[in-house]
């Protein structure tokens, strides 16, 4: 059996990455303070729900029929400019449909077929006219629109900066208060900074012939910051 010897150097150099994740003891002062920054953006991507739900006697005839409607309905979406990555098929549904009496046992009525697709569309402007084009098209279920921001992250690292300054600010005043001074900052944690998704008001279709309208408004983008600062 051989046994292998490893350089001495091997462990002077693996010395220093551990020192490097090691955390320095607080001598001072603990203070954890928490803050948040935010910043606004205006809503650039809308997604909407749409979906055809139909009726018949028997199960196959729901269906084709729903297939049809369906079919008819991304047409119209594609025809208004959306493309095959922004529509995807949500849920399919098929569930027979009863009658209720009192003391009766329930009779089949029929079956009930249901489609959705939930639709992203990236140009706000054309949103009321494709919402239209659905309905035009024989979709009978609409749910949204949720407007979010494309690209969140210079908002968001705005944001960052905004809540470590107020946090930085806090702790002055704490130290001040105290009789002692900012040393350093220990450790900075952010809790889920994920743009919550928002409704616009105007959602109503015109008693004109014109295109559903669809305000953008104003997001609030926030970030939550947990920083433990050391005082002496």
């Amino acid at each position: 059996m051989k046994t292998l010897l490893l350089p001495l150097t091997a462990f002077c150099l693996a010395a220093p990455a551990m020192a490097d994740v090691t955390t320095t003891p607080i001598a001072g002062t603990e203070l954890d303070i928490q803050a948040t920054g935010t910043s606004t953006r205006t809503p650039d991507v809308a997604t909407i729900s749409a979906g055809v739900v139909t009726q018949a006697s028997k199960a196959g005839e729901a269906m084709a029929a729903n297939a049809r409607a369906m079919t008819a309905a991304i047409a119209a979406l594609k025809r208004a400019g959306v493309a095959d990555r922004d529509i995807q098929t949500q849920s399919i549904n098929l569930q027979p449909q009863y009658r209720y009496g009192d003391n009766q046992p329930p009779i089949l009525t029929g079956y009930q077929a249901s489609n959705r697709v939930s639709v992203r569309l990236r140009d706000l402007q054309k949103a009321g006219g494709v919402i239209d084009a659905l309905v035009g098209a024989g979709a009978n279920q609409i749910d949204g629109p949720t407007l979010s921001v494309d690209q969140p992250d210079a908002a968001l690292d705005e944001a960052r900066a905004k809540a470590l300054a107020t946090a930085r600010a806090r702790a002055e005043l704490y130290a001040k208060a105290a009789g002692l001074t900012v040393r350093r900052i220990v450790r900075i944690s952010e809790s889920d900074s994920v743009p919550p998704p928002m409704r616009p008001m105007a959602m109503m279709a015109s008693k004109r012939a014109e295109a559903t309208p669809v305000e953008a408004g104003e997001q609030e983008l926030t970030v939550n910051l947990s920083v433990v600062f050391e005082l002496n």
